[in-house]
């Protein structure tokens, strides 16, 4: 598969929009993909983020044409990107409210439960990583309990178990050898709209009132939780495997925190001096 076609299978809603409005692909001008971004924006109702996710695989889709010689220009160039803000929409739970939920699903008759709310708040994974490991994909290395986790891009990471997370899954597991960790009520492979209900369910059980809840809450909970327990932003960079280092800080919900401000740091370093 040349890049061309690979960035026509990753652009498959756009062509799709492209379709529904018998527009040739190959022949778009930079004014229908502007209409295409209202589209997202005003129809599909999706945030600046992803409306910026969606216009970087079309520009990439075209920049690929233009290399491969399909075509001169790229009819993506110069089309205006929504402004992204600085801080992450999702909101995630606080040490209060994520303390509460997994004393609700270690509570919880149903072991994948807790498996799943430790799994998503303490590891961090993307639902679709969660949901997709097997039993299989558990092991060790140099000593640690690790989860074998394939992620974006199929890029395979080992991702170390805390003891609190090998005890969830292993109650999961039960005697079990083959299969998904994660399973719905039905003993079928857990998938995202299962791990949501779940979620909610868990919710409407704590002793602590919640917002409405979906699995990648957990996973920005795992981030700010870091970040507000003073690990490095470039670890949590690392460990929540983003790309970017903007994206890690969009979820700093404490970066304006006097408090943290690294003039005091520079001082206190300074101080001999002063």
């Amino acid at each position: 598969m040349n890049g061309s076609c690979l960035r026509l299978w990753r652009s498959a809603p756009f062509l799709a929009w492209c379709v529904d409005r018998d527009l040739p692909p190959l022949r778009v001008q930079r004014a229908q993909i502007e209409l295409y971004i209202r589209w997202l924006q005003e129809v599909r109702r999706f945030q600046p983020s992803t409306v910026s996710r969606r216009l970087s695989v079309v520009a990439g889709f075209y920049r690929t044409c233009v290399i491969d010689g399909v075509l001169e220009h790229s009819p993506a160039d110069h089309v205006r990107c929504p402004n992204v803000p600085p801080e992450s929409p999702t909101l995630g739970l606080s040490h209060l409210q994520f303390e509460a939920l997994l004393s609700a699903s270690r509570q919880s008759p149903n072991h994948n439960d807790f498996a799943l709310v430790a799994m998503l708040g303490l590891l961090g994974p993307r639902i679709f990583e969660a949901t997709g490991a097997d039993i299989g994909d558990l092991g060790e290395e140099h000593g640690h309990r690790v989860l074998r986790v394939v992620g974006k891009g199929t890029r395979i990471v080992l991702v170390p178990l805390p003891p609190a997370v090998a005890r969830a899954i292993e109650r999961a597991v039960d005697d079990r050898m083959s299969g998904p960790i994660l399973r719905n009520t039905r003993g079928a492979r857990m998938d995202r709209h299962a791990a949501t209900r779940r979620l909610k369910d868990l919710a409407a059980d704590s002793v602590v009132r919640l917002p409405r809840m979906h699995p990648h809450m957990l996973r920005h909970t795992s981030v700010t939780t870091m970040l507000d327990a003073g690990v490095d932003l470039r670890d949590v960079q690392i460990a929540a495997r983003h790309a970017d280092p903007r994206t890690t800080m969009r979820y700093d919900r404490a970066r304006n925190n006097l408090d943290r401000h690294p003039n005091y740091i520079l001082a206190a370093y300074m101080a001999s001096g002063t």
